[in-house]
């Protein structure tokens, strides 16, 4: 088994243990923060994702690929100055946020320190982002799976004792130290890191002359990691304005804005927290791809591209098949898992291209980071986002379509973008659309 294929294994195989700690973890929180606190929990998530996206500044995918297309004696002189520069990216956001922070009161209605305690989940946040590149791109997919699981279970077992050792009768303290577990999980992570980096420091760099200046080095980093990370901010925004979107046409199309409301929770919160599961795989290969479609682009070993392609399609396949064909035929008793609701079931059901296009898009949006095409990746995500919302408001707003709108809008846009990324990377490679031959070879 070669090198991509077992780094993809291993992620998966910690990925879907994780996804297991992960309802077990929402278990506990339901059941100590209730459905007020489980709101508020909800609430200010998103805010502290955003804030860790923009100190991740996505140095873990930029690392993994500079790593990857340069000989192993310029690392350590590279991760030198990655480091220098992810501190004063990490002060400039701590900085930045705490002015935020100060003008919008997001966290007026939680515990007092929570705003400190965020504050100090940036700098976490940023050096863990080096070393978890750094991993990535030396193809050491055990210490990212093994990271991986141990969030998830450190999270898991410091919820469970501490609320069981103690009984919180304020939902502020109840939420703080929920948010603090998941914060301190990242510092865990770190330390983790941290320990394996020092153990695993090569020496084969000592004396050699860097060929790379610190400026260039920060060059290239940035040459991934800023439009990448506008990609996931693109995204981020998309997904925040998609709930109102949906709502809104459907509330033209006739429907009462609480009947809106309620189809968008059976679209969202049941059938797409079902039909999304198996993409923890898609995520592995997305980790996994990177690092090795980089190396084989920099070596120009075109037939290693081609083969990284074949194996990442034909792995979706095996896996999206299945996936989709059992939760066509059990959207019923899936659905019921959640609450008895016909709707749901239709939704799940209507919605197989976006869940199975959705698999393809994911490794091949990370072989066109690997690629070095990530501006390619994201005009794709615009148009597709455009043909998407487009479809979604003129069909979803119609009275005699409604919901079918907005599933037909959601199918097309996820269709629109993986069709986009894998033309381009054919284009890329120069192979045939259709057979994965190189066009050389046919005749």
């Amino acid at each position: 088994m070669n090198t991509f294929l077992k780094g993809t294994f291993i992620l998966a195989g910690a990925a879907f243990a994780g996804e297991l700690i992960e309802f077990l973890v929402n278990m506990v929180l339901a059941r100590e923060l209730g459905r007020e606190g489980m709101g508020m929990y909800m609430t200010v998530l998103p805010i502290i994702f955003l804030i860790a996206t923009v100190a991740n500044l996505e140095l873990p995918i930029s690392i993994s690929k500079f790593l990857a297309e340069h000989h192993r004696k310029e690392h350590q002189h590279m991760m030198k100055h990655a480091t220098i520069f992810a501190t004063a990216v990490s002060l400039g956001i701590f900085f930045i946020t705490l002015a935020v922070l100060a003008a919008f009161p997001f966290f007026s209605h939680y515990h007092p320190y929570l705003k400190w305690v965020v504050l100090c989940f940036i700098p976490v946040v940023s050096f863990s982002a080096v070393l978890r590149g750094y991993f990535t791109g030396k193809n050491n997919m055990t210490t990212i799976a093994v990271s991986n699981f141990i969030r998830k279970a450190f999270q898991l077992t410091i919820l469970f004792i501490v609320f069981q050792m103690f009984a919180f009768t304020d939902v502020k303290m109840s939420l703080f130290i929920a948010i603090c577990t998941l914060i301190g999980t990242e510092a865990v992570i770190l330390l983790y890191f941290f320990i394996t980096y020092v153990t695993q420091l090569s020496v084969l760099s000592r004396g050699h002359r860097p060929l790379l200046s610190p400026s260039e080095i920060r060059k290239k980093l940035l040459g991934v990691s800023l439009p990448t990370t506008g990609l996931r901010l693109f995204n981020a925004v998309c997904n925040a304005i998609q709930p109102f979107l949906i709502k809104h046409a459907l509330f033209l199309s006739g429907m009462t804005l609480t009947g809106a409301t309620q189809h968008f929770g059976m679209l969202t919160g049941v059938a797409m927290s079902i039909g999304f599961f198996p993409a923890f795989f898609a995520h592995s290969l997305l980790v996994a791809l990177i690092p090795a479609v980089s190396e084989a682009h920099a070596k120009n070993q075109e037939e290693q591209l081609q083969r990284l392609l074949t194996q990442s399609m034909q792995m979706t396949f095996l896996y999206g098949i299945p996936s989709i064909v059992a939760m066509y035929f059990f959207a019923e008793p899936l659905t019921n898992l959640f609450f008895h609701s016909t709707e749901a079931v239709y939704y799940l059901k209507a919605l197989w291209p976006y869940f199975l296009f959705h698999f393809f898009a994911v490794p091949l949006q990370a072989y066109l980071i690997g690629l070095g095409y990530v501006k390619d990746a994201f005009y794709h995500t615009i148009w597709s986002h455009i043909v998407s919302f487009s479809l979604m408001f003129f069909l979803g707003s119609q009275t005699n379509i409604g919901m079918q709108g907005i599933i037909i809008g959601m199918n097309c846009g996820v269709v629109v973008l993986t069709v986009l990324h894998y033309v381009t990377i054919c284009k890329v490679i120069n192979v045939s659309f259709f057979s994965l031959k190189h066009k050389t070879h046919l005749s």
